[in-house]
This record gives C-alpha cells, sequence and structure tokens, in this order.
C-alpha cells in the first residue's frame, strides 16, 4: 500500500486535477490512500477571509465570493452536467462556510483560523473524489477530522497516536483490503484533523505532507510520495537560484536537518513517522510523473557530496542583555527559553554571549511583543528587521563568498557541516 500527497498546484486547476487522474492510472491496480491540499493559493485566500471576519472589514463578502467563484469555475471546467452531485455537495460546504462568517467570532483568533481554513481542503477533496469517481476510479472520500485526533493546539495541533490508530484503521482497513481486483482509492484530506469534542484543529502551516507521514505510519505502508512542482528535493530553491543540482538520495537525518532550517520542498514533521517505520519517502513531479525525484531513506553515503542553501526571508534579529549585567547563565536561558516557548516563537538561530542571547525570528510582531513583555522587566533587548538567513549545508568557502558577495553581514556562525549567516535583505 502506498500513500500519495498532492499539494495546492498539482490541484490548482481542472488540467492538473486532470494530470492527477492520469499519475493515478499508472499505479492501478493498487491499494493508495491520496492525501490532497487545498487548491492553489486558497489557503492564502482563506486567511484573508478570517482576517476581515476579524477586522469587520467590508470586503468580507468580496473575499469569500473570489473563494468560492475559483472553485466553481474548476467545478465548471471539471463537470459539464450541471446536475452532477458534486455541486450538490460543494454548495453545502459553501453554504457551511457562509454560515459560520455569519456569526461574530470568539476572541481565540487561532480557533478561528482552523474551522475557516480548514474548508480548503474540504472543498478540493470533495472536487477530487468526485472527479476521479466519474473517471470510473474506485476512490472514496474520508473526512480526515474523523481519523486524525489531535489535541486543541490550534493552527498547531499535536496528534494523539493511540486515537488515531484506532479510528484510521477502523476506517480505512476495511476498503483498502478489499478483494476485489480494482485498484482501491482512499482520498482524504492533509492538514487538518479533529479534537475529541469534534473541533477542527489544523498540523501547521504546509501539514499536509505530515498527515500523509501520519496515515503511512499507522497503515505500515511500503512508501510515500509527495508529488511536487519540481523534480525532486533541490539543493537549492529554484526560484531564488539557477542552475540548481537534484539531489537523487538522501538520510532520513538530512532531510530532518534541512527542513529545520527552513529548507520548504518537505514539512518538518514529516520524516520522523517514516523513520520510525522505516518507510521511504520519494518526492517526484506531478509535471514530469516518469522521473525517479528524490529517495529519503536511512542512507547515508550521499548526504555530504553538495552544498544545499536555504533561504529565509523576512527575518529579525533579536537580542537580549540582563539589566543587571549578570551572565547568560542556565537560570537565565531558562528564563529566555521559557517566554521563547509561551510565545510561540520558533528560533532560527541562535548566538549567546557572556551577556547577550541573540534569536534569528520570523518577523511576527504580535509574537515579538508577546516576548518582549515577558522579558522586558528582566531584560534589554534591541532588535533588527529587515534581514534575510542563509543557511548552507555541507558548506564550502566558494559557495559561502559566492552566496555574501556584496551583502552586509550582520551575524555569523559555523559548526561543523552547517554555516548560518544573517544578511541584510536586498532592496
Amino acid at each position: 500500500m502506498k500513500v500519495f500527497k498532492f499539494g495546492g498546484a498539482s490541484v490548482k486547476d481542472a488540467s492538473a486535477v486532470k494530470n492527477i487522474a492520469s499519475i493515478l492510472r499508472n499505479y492501478a491496480p493498487k491499494q493508495l490512500v491520496v492525501v490532497v491540499s487545498a487548491m492553489g493559493k486558497t489557503t492564502n485566500a482563506l486567511e484573508k477571509v478570517l482576517h476581515a471576519w476579524f477586522n469587520n472589514d467590508e470586503n468580507l463578502q468580496q473575499l469569500l465570493n473570489d473563494v468560492i467563484t475559483y472553485h466553481q469555475q474548476v467545478i465548471a471546467d471539471l463537470f459539464p452536467d450541471k446536475n452532477h452531485l458534486v455541486y450538490f455537495k460543494t454548495d453545502l460546504l459553501f453554504g457551511e462556510l457562509e454560515g459560520h462568517l455569519c456569526t461574530p467570532p470568539t476572541p481565540n483568533f487561532d480557533f478561528e483560523y482552523d474551522q475557516v481554513v480548514s474548508f480548503g481542503e474540504l472543498i478540493s477533496t470533495t472536487i477530487v473524489s468526485e472527479y476521479l469517481v466519474s473517471q470510473g476510479f474506485n476512490c472514496q472520500w474520508f473526512d480526515v477530522r474523523n481519523l486524525i485526533r489531535t489535541d486543541d493546539t490550534w493552527r498547531d495541533a499535536g496528534v494523539d497516536w493511540v486515537v488515531t490508530t484506532e479510528q484510521v484503521t477502523k476506517a480505512l482497513t476495511p476498503f483498502l483490503n478489499s478483494n476485489s481486483p480494482e485498484t482501491h482509492i482512499a482520498l482524504t484530506q492533509g492538514f487538518i484533523g479533529a479534537t475529541g469534542s469534534g473541533h477542527t484543529t489544523t498540523l501547521g502551516r504546509e501539514g499536509s505532507d505530515y498527515s500523509a507521514a501520519i496515515l503511512s505510519h499507522v497503515l505500515n505502508a511500503t512508501e510515500m510520495t509527495v508529488w511536487k512542482d519540481v523534480p525532486g528535493v533541490l539543493n537549492a530553491d529554484p526560484k531564488f537560484f539557477q542552475n540548481t543540482t537534484l539531489i537523487n538520495h538522501i538520510s532520513y537525518r538530512e532531510a530532518i536537518e534541512l527542513t529545520y532550517y527552513g529548507a520548504s520542498v518537505i514539512h518538518p514533521k514529516t520524516i520522523k513517522p517514516l523513520q520510525n517505520k522505516s518507510i521511504p519517502l520519494k518526492v517526484r513531479s506531478f509535471v514530469s510523473p516518469a522521473s525517479p525525484g528524490t529517495t529519503i531513506s536511512a542512507a547515508t553515503s550521499e548526504d555530504d557530496a553538495i552544498p544545499s542553501i536555504i533561504l529565509k526571508s523576512n527575518q529579525v534579529l533579536l537580542s537580549f542583555s540582563p539589566r543587571d549585567f549578570s551572565f547568560i547563565a542556565e537560570e537565565n536561558l531558562s528564563q529566555i527559553f521559557s517566554a521563547l516557548a509561551a510565545s510561540g516563537i520558533r528560533v532560527n538561530m541562535m548566538q549567546v554571549s557572556a551577556i547577550s542571547f541573540s534569536i534569528c525570528m520570523d518577523e511576527n510582531e504580535r509574537k515579538m511583543e508577546k516576548l518582549t513583555a515577558l522579558l522586558g522587566e528582566k531584560f534589554a533587548y534591541r532588535y533588527n528587521t529587515g534581514l534575510q538567513l542563509i543557511t548552507v549545508r555541507h558548506y564550502d568557502q566558494l559557495t559561502i563568498s559566492r552566496l555574501l558577495d556584496g551583502r552586509q553581514l550582520i551575524v555569523e556562525q559555523r559548526s561543523r557541516s552547517t554555516a548560518q549567516f544573517a544578511v541584510l535583505e536586498k532592496s
């Protein structure tokens, strides 16, 4: 049994959905679990809807109409028969979303985020599932909120593995293990889950990879494949660099390192559930599905073959110093890290001196205000904005010199295999 994940770019329009059907035909007869993200940039669009709702913005209805119209066009392109059941099913979802937005939001923004933004996945999977059925596939739609049980950490929910295992096994195994010779496709949503009380949760931005890894782990998949618009894992983002190189094979450990530092090709939480059961992960191109792509497994022999470069923009360098000039020792570090956790801040780079502790973090005014409020009484602080963080795995001096040429360097840090540089963004 294989698990496939298709992201937003792979379902952005009708031709993309048809391409998925073409790819899936190459795997008949197979047991497949297919995890699908929201279409195109729907998550971004729904985030705008959410902000308009919270801010009582007069543009709310137009923003919502844009989301609905976009999906209706995809549906019309796929289903010329206006009496097809998909119209009824998606109208119910549109109506449910509109109904939710007709009530005042609760004060908890993160809770409402999960309730609203999750509609992107519910709508997209309904469309894709109905199209696959119309093309003769034995495809069944499953609500992942009945499969993946989480806690109530809104926007970054933790998985209850015991309950999730019970629910996935009970729901999916009978369908996948049917004795009929045809391909069985269990199609479900990425990114979302649900609490025990039935409230929708999300697993973190771009969390559909993680959803697929959870299902792969529970179902003991033979392999998991993430279908992307790139040939596989590249040594740099082709949006920013020319002449990137495909990495044919890397280890789980190297993949975790790359995602930790911000490589966007795989969600950071994806690797652990796969590594724990030695399930290989393949990253392949839905544009060129015959190409082998990248394999991620236990083998480490190719990890340091070439330098890998990761860029993170919109960074802030934030430095704290004790007001009483005490050392940055264990007690102060404990207080700082507790405040970072309470503020929901992920540290992208850190540096410690005798009386200063500095971090590089994603620019987020709300989180930074919370952090400085927690630490401001005991610590003085200063910060730089408008930075870019450059990380190089398996660096060499030629690569570093090329990357830093003409850049204003603010902070530098190197270990045996990783070098990081905070520099001013290019204007």
